[in-house]
This record gives C-alpha cells, sequence and structure tokens, in this order.
C-alpha cells in the first residue's frame, strides 16, 4: 500500500502533507527528525491519511494536494474537527 498523509506541527500549528509506502516508519522519521522539512516543527501530530494500491495514484494525490490549493481546501473542510486543538 501507498500513503498520503497530513501532520499537524502541535508548535506552530502548520501543516504537512506526505507520501510513503511505510507510514508507520516514514511518522517514527518524522517525530524523530530525521525529516529535514519537518524537524524544526515537533513534535507532530498525524491528523489523516489515504491508502493507495498504487504508487501512481498516491503520488499524484499527493501533488494536486500539495499544488492545487482548492483539493487542500477541501480536504481541511472534511477534518475540520481533526485540525481544532481539542484537549
Amino acid at each position: 500500500m501507498y500513503y498520503v498523509y497530513v501532520l499537524k506541527s502541535l508548535k506552530d500549528k502548520e501543516l504537512y502533507i506526505g507520501f510513503s509506502d511505510d507510514l508507520k516508519e516514514r511518522f517514527k522519521k518524522h517525530s524523530k527528525g530525521d525529516v529535514n522539512s519537518t524537524k524544526e516543527r515537533r513534535p507532530l501530530e498525524l491528523i489523516y491519511y489515504e491508502s493507495y494500491k498504487s504508487e501512481k495514484d498516491a503520488r499524484t494525490r499527493e501533488t494536486k494536494l500539495k499544488q492545487h490549493r482548492n483539493s487542500f481546501k477541501e480536504l481541511k473542510k472534511r477534518i475540520d474537527d481533526s485540525l481544532k486543538d481539542n484537549k
């Protein structure tokens, strides 16, 4: 399986979109600071993911979310409660 995921920084509340074929391991790397794009934004929370059988489909979705504001805007509407700071 291939995954497109959204992480939320608990430090600055910003979101990060990524792709992986091993979601658990990739999240561990983000959490340990082994990923340059998120290491200064830790701690991170996995708030959403989608799974795909096809790597091409997953990469296409990741690109669409990163490059097309409307796609990401619609996703943010769907996961609105996950974006809130519910403690």
